[in-house]
């Protein structure tokens, strides 16, 4: 069982930056990839960008790709999502989740945080 908290949610003008911080409960941490997901007003939740347990292979969606970074502290069970050079498109409610797959596709993560909501305002 992985219990997911995300944080650092917030309101940014455009071309600002974020860092959100997903913090998991559980000592298996380190062998789940984890995810990064957001939902806009009336569309689906799509995928952001993802992290292998070892770090080692990430992988983002086209349209954040070159303005998200993400990383991963196995050490102190967090999985954190920078977000540069910020647009009103990026206007969500970004989730984090975990898989013991490493793949961008929603039904095979397993678990799940509450969300945080990030604005970006033009």
């Amino acid at each position: 069982q992985v219990q997911l908290v995300e944080s650092g949610g917030g309101l940014v003008q455009a071309g600002g930056s974020l860092r959100l911080s997903c913090a998991a409960s559980g000592r298996t941490f380190s062998s789940y990839t984890m995810g990064w997901f957001r939902q806009a007003p009336g569309k689906e939740r799509e995928f952001v960008a993802l992290i292998s347990w070892s770090g080692d292979i990430t992988s983002y969606a086209g349209s954040v790709k070159g303005r998200f970074t993400i990383s991963r502290d196995n050490a102190k069970n967090t999985v954190y999502l920078q977000m540069n050079s910020l647009k009103p498109e990026d206007t969500a409610v970004y989730y984090c989740a975990a898989s013991r797959v490493t793949t961008n596709k929603q039904y095979e993560y397993n678990y799940w945080g509450q969300g945080t909501q990030v604005t970006v305002s033009s």
